[in-house]
């Protein structure tokens, strides 16, 4: 068993260079921490992994292809892979984790 407490994350995720800190990837999944601060730009890109978001704090919009909704804390959100997406209008500390699976980079061709 592994046990992840936030506060680690979110000190491996600051002292970092990246909005986002990778602390599990075994084959099956992938699992991170993500953190944008209020106004920020989340740039991402399309995975090609399945991906699943849980917002632990924070509020923004989301958008994935051409549908865009309201989260916060406590929402969990899928993106199939290869949708784009992305957080904007971000008003609160967004802290989400996130999960690929498969692993993350595992489908890239």
């Amino acid at each position: 068993m592994n046990i992840f407490p936030l506060a680690d994350l979110l000190a491996s995720q600051r002292a970092g260079a990246e909005p986002w800190v990778e602390f599990l990837s075994v084959p099956d999944l992938t699992l991170g921490l993500y953190v944008l601060g209020a106004g920020a730009v989340d740039d991402q890109e399309p995975h090609t992994e399945d991906e699943v978001y849980v917002v632990l704090a924070g509020r923004s919009r989301f958008t994935a292809g051409d549908e865009t909704r309201d989260v916060g804390p406590g929402d969990t959100i899928h993106v199939p892979a290869g949708t784009p997406h992305r957080y904007h209008d971000i008003t609160e500390e967004l802290r989400i984790i996130y999960l690929f699976a498969p692993q993350e980079g595992t489908r890239a061709g």
